[in-house]
């Protein structure tokens, strides 16, 4: 099931349904033209970009239980450290070294680091995977599973070289979100399986933006 959600800031207009989007954006608007030519090449700037680093094994594993901390009681949080702590002494720290090593081969590629800690996680998981390794207890973990359970994945590409998108949830009770927000209109495209209602979940986006309008008018919210 695909739905789309479309809000014009000003005037208000919503439009929403099956398929792509079900009104003009503006004024001259060709809807057969999603794409449109740019005066610059694509990936222009590619090999300008700054490579960022692999963080810490240590960092990540910090930031994984900074996550984990508010979801667990005292006793699953226990276990989960101590996992984590088997693994950054152990395994883990064998397979961050080869991670590493991957990494200044393949000086074409580059890191994401930050706040987050799935992707080095992951990468991880996938080298010993690919090395032979038996899946280590982190990843068995329940709340491991749980952390990576994403109901909600998100993403946008918010470019005047694009109008729309879209992309499938990656759990089966989740939603897939594109959204896109440009200088006079915001909108979404939604999809999920069956056994999930997008179109419900579009009048829970419709409101809250409704609400955030409302606030930057100063109008009340609506309960």
């Amino acid at each position: 099931m695909v739905a789309g959600l479309l809000l014009r800031a000003w005037p208000r207009g919503l439009a929403f349904g099956p398929g792509a989007l079900s009104r003009l954006l503006s004024t001259g608007f060709d809807p057969g033209q999603y794409l449109q030519l740019s005066i610059v090449p694509t990936m222009h700037y590619q090999d300008s970009l700054p490579r960022l680093p692999i963080p810490k094994l240590e960092d990540t594993i910090r930031r994984y239980l900074s996550a984990q901390k508010p979801l667990l009681d005292d006793g699953q949080f226990r276990k989960t450290e101590q996992l984590c702590k088997s693994f950054e002494n152990g395994i883990g720290k064998e397979l961050h070294k080869q991670l590493v090593a991957q990494d200044k081969q393949n000086k074409h590629t580059s890191y994401i680091s930050g706040q987050g800690f799935d992707r080095h996680l992951f990468a991880l998981r996938y080298l010993g995977a690919a090395r032979g390794i038996d899946l280590p207890e982190l990843y068995l973990d329940p709340a491991y599973r749980q952390i990576n359970h994403n109901i909600l994945s998100t993403s946008t590409l918010s470019s005047p070289a694009v109008n729309i998108g879209g992309f499938a949830p990656v759990v089966p009770d989740g939603f897939g979100i594109a959204y896109a927000v440009h200088d006079n209109w915001i909108g979404c495209n939604v999809s999920a399986y069956q056994g999930r209602n997008a179109h419900e979940f579009l009048q829970c986006v419709e409101k809250a933006l409704e609400g955030m309008f409302d606030a930057l008018e100063g109008k009340a919210i609506k309960s």
